[in-house]
């Protein structure tokens, strides 16, 4: 008598040509790199930024998936891999596609330096100057103590994202899971140290801003270098990404005028850039051929011809997705723009999400309201509630209050 199993075990719900192992880390893969964004970009965001912007930095990152989700299956996904419409561009049309196909499949790192020019590219459109979020980053005393836990989520999950790249569970994936924890734990000391050394304290953020550097300058070299080059990854990721968001962006005038609250230029422009770069360094000739389609593939550590023009490839096309990504993400923001304006009223942005949304994040009966004991409690006439009392009605500090 047959098993119930016995009908998947043949047939065309499991051809030939499918690898069950294969397939099945992909869905593990691809699950992870949806994790990673909801809840982890969504909780991370919401946690970074100032408490009057955490429902809209949050609810930003869960709509935006929402929308690539469309964008995947009515066109994207046949652009990516799809019948070719230019050298670089495949021909859009409406597909369904398989599980196996929803991984990063790029391993230069194009998509993590899309990121940050995409946000200075869209943040500079939108801005009339860069006075209104107050710094790079949100250094704040209020802590929400969400974002450090989120980034070791998102840490984790981004095995799926470098993991997953190969299309097959093989040796290529296990290094570049590895080769990513190993970098991004490096770049975290690094940029934590270098808080240290300058700022004569650590920071939370600064640690978090250094893991995700680490993150994104392995991407591309994930699966292709050896673990010591990963560590060197690690020191440069957490090196020259501080320098140019804590030196460079404070004395360059032109960085001042775009108003990158997040630093995404500095943690994925620059880290993923760099990332590019130093994959055309070090990446190992057998390491190259267990993935690359192109034979002769190596860093130029390595020697010969091939190395040197491996950077060149490199550089070349990092330059084109910068390029790339300067002109859609310009147009593509000034078309919105016809429709809807891009940036809200002084106003408004003084208020923060209750404007927007009509929510508030991290909501407590004290900010901004009057002490009620009918509301709040505190019936007794003691010194202690009187004073409590008092208090409360000194210092309301919700953003309503303030405007």
């Amino acid at each position: 008598m047959a098993t119930p199993m016995s009908a998947y075990q043949n047939g065309t719900a499991v051809p030939n040509w499918l690898n069950k192992g294969d397939n099945a880390w992909q869905m593990i893969a691809a699950t992870l790199v949806g994790l990673q964004s909801m809840p982890g970009l969504v909780i991370l965001y919401g946690s970074i930024v100032k408490k009057k912007w955490a429902v809209n930095s949050a609810f930003m990152a869960l709509y935006a998936f929402a929308a690539v989700i469309i964008c995947w299956v009515t066109w994207a996904y046949k652009m990516s891999f799809g019948n070719k419409l230019l050298p670089f561009w495949g021909l859009a049309a409406c597909v369904d596609p398989v599980p196996q196909e929803w991984v990063n499949r790029d391993k230069r790192g194009d998509a993590v330096v899309s990121n940050g020019i995409d946000g200075m590219v869209s943040v500079r459109v939108c801005s009339d100057n860069a006075d209104t979020a107050g710094g790079v980053i949100a250094r704040e005393d209020e802590h929400k103590g969400l974002d450090d836990v989120c980034a070791l989520v998102v840490d984790f999950l981004i095995h799926g994202f470098n993991g997953g790249d190969p299309y097959a569970a093989n040796i290529d994936a296990s290094l570049a899971v590895l080769n990513t924890n190993v970098c991004a734990a490096t770049s975290l000391l690094v940029w934590t140290s270098l808080d240290v050394i300058f700022f004569k304290k650590p920071s939370v953020i600064g640690a978090v801003q250094g893991m995700i550097t680490g993150l994104v300058c392995i991407t591309p070299a994930a699966g292709l270098i050896e673990g010591w080059a990963a560590i060197v990854l690690g020191i440069m990721s957490g090196s020259v990404p501080w320098f140019t968001m804590m030196i460079v962006h404070k004395r360059s005038s032109l960085l001042q005028q775009v108003d990158d609250t997040l630093g995404v230029f500095h943690t994925h422009a620059v880290a993923g850039f760099m990332g590019g770069i130093l994959t055309g360094i070090f990446a190992q000739p057998e390491l190259c051929n267990l993935f690359m389609p192109v034979t002769n593939s190596q860093g130029a550590i390595y020697g010969g011809k091939a190395g040197g023009v491996q950077v060149g490839k490199q550089i070349a096309g990092g330059l084109f997705i910068i390029g790339w990504n300067i002109v859609v993400t310009s147009i593509i923001c000034n078309v919105i723009k016809l429709v809807i304006p891009l940036r809200m009223s002084e106003e408004d942005l003084m208020i923060g999400d209750d404007a927007v949304h009509g929510e508030e994040a991290y909501a407590l009966w004290g900010d901004g309201e009057k002490y009620d004991k009918t509301k709040h409690g505190g019936g007794s006439n003691s010194d202690d509630n009187l004073q409590y009392a008092t208090d409360i009605n000194k210092t309301s500090s919700g953003a309503t209050q303030v405007v």
